[in-house]
């Protein structure tokens, strides 16, 4: 039987990672705080690690070089209580970005009043934990991706399909930009150029329902237990890639453990659909272990970026061969509970869903969000912690050994614009993301821009950082945030 530990404060930052090596007992309290929810939002910066097994399910991380090919776009907005409407210029056009280990992306803005940041850190995300979850117009976004610039890179046939006359490569980009915004934001926007304009309406008007692109890579599930001697799995590969290179944990040859397959033979390399496994060899002393895959691939065009702070959601428009990678855990004991611990961000229930699987042979006992929960040996069971919307979020499940495993992020399930209009801010007109925005220029902008500069909506760089140091002084006085955290009693003696 298990007994709940006390909870202790820490550090919300986004790197922080989970202490140790061992076996999980039982879990302390939730700890609700919104000064540190607040500094979160102010100081989490874009270097989170991407292969942080509580952020990233798997797939291309990568860092936001900036607006590239870009012209503009009028947006109008409506005044809110008799004031009056007003529109803003603002650039419309492709984002880049540079994959971590190598490989380049193209991505489309999906947030159009969510400031970016200056070389901010993206990770692939599915659809549901974005501000597409809920959006039924998602998959008319992905029909325009895969039906105008820059997977149609033949402007001349591509003005001849819209009727829209001669195109640019920054007119053709804008054009989509506009068209996208009016699905992803439900925004009044229009673009600046008129065969930009020609090629938003038309793409706007043509555009149908399309499912939802799988993951570049992931593995099923991402968390796996059991005994010693026992293969530890099955962890399923998900991929689009022809092949992926398997890595063993990384003290392997000295602790025995091995990646295989289900009759036991090593395994280095896998395909989309195979079933990986943990060999722990038998009286091995309880513990845990990780497995990583990786592949070069073209990320599938539709594929959603989240930021691994708070910055715009991107959508994939193009992709280079790039580097795709993922991770699976294992942990294993003698006796007892043997709980396998996996978190995802579930936007339709407005929180974080955590899972806990026990494959021991007694019930696993914790307490989470005050509430203490079994789960009988051989049982799964989902705990979602409610977060608020645009809330940082940070808790660690720790136990005796040095077992951690932390889980990090940002709730950002819906398009600042929506949060505002349900909210009903702004009585002359203004809403809190465009009145940061206007003081905003691109976050880099290339050689082949058109020099857009000043009063630019929700493309903005370093000045994002007023509009979280206001956000984070509201919520310390509303006290909101949302910091999950759930500790042993003991610090552990070693890392992981």
């Amino acid at each position: 039987m298990f007994s709940a530990f006390s909870a202790s404060a820490a550090s919300s930052g986004p790197t922080g990672a989970p202490p140790g090596r061992g076996i999980l007992r039982p879990v302390a309290a939730l700890l609700l705080s919104g000064l540190v929810a607040a500094a979160a939002l102010v100081g989490a910066g874009p270097a989170a690690a991407a292969d942080d097994p509580g952020r990233h399910h798997g797939g291309a991380a990568a860092v936001l070089d900036g607006l590239k090919t870009f012209d503009s776009a009028v947006l109008r907005i409506a005044g809110k209580r008799g004031a009056p409407d007003r529109t803003q210029e603002l650039p419309a056009g492709l984002f880049e970005m540079t994959v971590d280990g190598g490989g380049k992306l193209k991505t489309y803005c999906i947030d159009l009043h969510n400031p970016t940041q200056d070389q901010a850190k993206y990770l692939e995300t599915p659809w549901a934990e974005t501000s597409l979850s809920g959006n039924r117009n998602a998959g008319k976004i992905r029909w325009i991706l895969q039906h105008s610039y820059p997977q149609v890179d033949d402007l001349a046939a591509l003005a001849e399909a819209a009727g829209t006359g001669p195109l640019t490569e920054r007119t053709a980009a804008a054009g989509t930009q506009v068209a996208i915004w009016r699905y992803s934001d439900d925004a009044d926007v229009t673009a600046s150029d008129k065969q930009a304009e020609k090629l938003a309406d038309w793409l706007q008007r043509s555009a149908r329902d399309t499912k939802e692109p799988r993951a570049s890579l992931t593995l099923e599930p991402a968390a796996v237990a059991g005994r010693a001697g026992e293969l530890l799995g099955p962890v399923t590969v998900r991929t689009d890639a022809g092949q992926v290179s398997v890595s063993p944990p990384v003290d392997a040859a000295a602790s025995g453990i091995a990646v295989t397959d289900e009759k036991g033979a090593p395994v280095t390399a896998a395909a989309d659909g195979d079933r990986l496994y943990f060999a722990v060899p038998k009286d091995t002393a309880d513990g845990t272990a990780s497995l990583a895959v990786q592949a070069t691939t073209s990320v599938p065009v539709g594929r959603a970026f989240a930021g691994a702070g708070r910055t715009q959601t991107q959508i994939l428009a193009g992709s280079s061969e790039s580097t795709v990678s993922a991770r699976a855990g294992a942990t294993w004991a003698e006796t007892g509970a043997a709980p396998a611990l996996s978190a995802r961000k579930n936007c339709a229930a407005g929180g974080v869903d955590v899972t806990a699987a026990n494959r021991g042979d007694q019930p696993f006992t914790f307490e989470l969000a005050g509430t203490e929960h079994t789960i009988a040996a051989g049982a799964t069971r989902t705990v979602t912690v409610p977060v608020a919307e645009d809330q940082a979020y940070d808790f660690t499940i720790t136990g005796p050994a040095g077992f951690g495993r932390t889980f990090t992020g940002v709730l950002d399930c819906a398009t600042s614009g929506s949060v505002l209009d349900r909210e009903g801010e702004g009585a002359d007109g203004n809403d809190v993301g465009t009145q940061s925005a206007q003081q905003s220029v691109p976050a880099t902008t290339g050689s082949g821009t058109s020099g857009l500069e000043g009063d630019l909506a929700a493309t903005g760089g370093s000045s994002a950082t007023p509009m979280l140091a206001a956000v984070a002084i509201g919520l310390l006085v509303v006290g909101g945030g949302a910091v999950f955290l759930l500790r042993r009693k003991q610090p552990a003696a070693d890392g992981e």
